[in-house]
């Protein structure tokens, strides 16, 4: 059984025991519990239900493992040629780690 569940305007397939990386969530605290109630679509056992936006009573069940886990970094690099002008930017998005728990349809 697996679910489309919106996170923080992103969509991810979320079954039982799969990890996730989303972004930041503001509030949450290691090794609390969050539900989310945006699903897109449930496909259980080859039943798929489709949401028209979301599927009611259908919801997500996961655990915060870590609230804030820092990625990659990416290097933005600009320059203007002949002109002298070169400047070097770096930035790592931060995410939240989630394990999910259970898909409740």
């Amino acid at each position: 059984m697996y679910a489309i569940v919106e996170i923080n305007g992103q969509q991810f397939k979320a079954e039982a025991g799969k990890k996730l990386f989303v972004q930041h969530i503001q509030d949450a605290e290691a090794q609390q519990t969050v539900e989310f109630e945006r699903v897109l679509l449930v496909d259980n056992e080859g039943a798929i239900t489709v949401g028209a936006p979301v599927v009611e009573g259908a919801k997500v069940v996961a655990e915060v493992v870590s609230p804030l886990v820092k990625g990659e970094k990416v290097l933005v690099f600009h320059k203007k040629r002949r002109k002298g002008y070169r400047k070097l930017n770096g930035h790592r998005q931060q995410f939240t780690e989630l394990t999910i728990k259970e898909v409740i349809a």
